[in-house]
């Protein structure tokens, strides 16, 4: 759930589900980015962009499975993106590469790798030192996009919501996300099927996205892609893309623990 500003986010969520798990609800919010194609004349932020060469550190190799390379969608330039996100970037990572594993792979090799570093992967780079490094074959190569990443203030998707998050009335609803389907469904999934950076996941399947480590702490939402008709990229029907990493992992920078998933219908 997206809305331009933290106030009028307060007051919705005050309106919608009263004032105890109005709070509660508004308490989840963080802050995040649409990320958007330049409307003319515009610019992007920082180095952030979709597709186009890696920026890897020099001697840095390009990521593969099975001898089989990853693609690489998208970067982010976390130095651009930190006056908006504050204490919510605990670490200066710099760039941050996102790749994932989908060449043009004969099934039966396919079904051979292991993965063991998951289908999708995010590689950090320093900013002052990172080179254009080209996709080899046969991943496959996307044109570079600059992308304007536009500060949002964001709320967790209905699905990402746990009983214990909110007060409800037991004898009304079967669980926080029956309150949440109830009063907030208008706004609930309103950048699903957008490209978004940070913040909440939104996706409009009754599925979560994120997952909640041993202290309940949700995972970071890294990076959401969606369907891309200009970049000619997608997953199943209406499918989005999701980069996510274990909050402790975020904490220290650990970005070898971010993991990737595709939801489709």
């Amino acid at each position: 759930m997206k809305f331009d500003d933290f106030d009028t986010m307060l007051r919705v969520c005050i309106e919608r589900l009263g004032e105890t798990a109005g709070r509660q609800f508004a308490g989840m919010a963080r802050r995040g980015f649409r990320l958007e194609r330049p409307a003319d004349g515009g610019r992007a932020t920082g180095r952030c962009r979709l597709g186009g060469p890696a920026l890897l550190d020099p001697g840095m190799p390009w990521p593969e499975s099975g001898g089989y390379p990853y693609s690489l969608y998208a970067v982010l330039d976390t130095d651009a993106l930190a006056p908006w996100l504050g204490a919510e970037l605990p670490v200066r990572p710099g760039l941050l590469n996102f790749f994932y594993f989908d060449p043009d792979v004969p099934y039966e090799e396919y079904s051979k790798l292991d993965f063991a570093h998951g289908t999708g992967l995010v590689i950090a780079a320093d900013p002052a030192r990172a080179v254009e490094t080209a996709a080899p074959a046969p991943a496959r190569h996307f044109p570079a996009t600059p992308v304007r990443a536009a500060e949002a203030t964001m709320l967790p998707d209905i699905w990402d919501v746990e009983n214990g998050d909110l007060e409800y009335d037991e004898d009304e609803h079967w669980g926080a996300t029956s309150l949440l389907m109830a009063r907030m469904e208008e706004f609930d999934s309103n950048t699903a099927g957008a490209h978004c950076a940070f913040g909440w996941p939104d996706t409009s399947y009754t599925v979560p996205v994120t997952e909640r480590d041993a202290d309940g702490r949700p995972d970071v939402h890294l990076l959401q892609l969606a369907e891309d008709e200009e970049l000619d990229w997608g997953w199943g029907d209406a499918g989005t893309l999701y980069f996510t990493i274990p909050a402790k992992a975020f904490a220290e920078g650990d970005f070898g623990r971010a993991t990737a998933q595709g939801i489709c219908c």
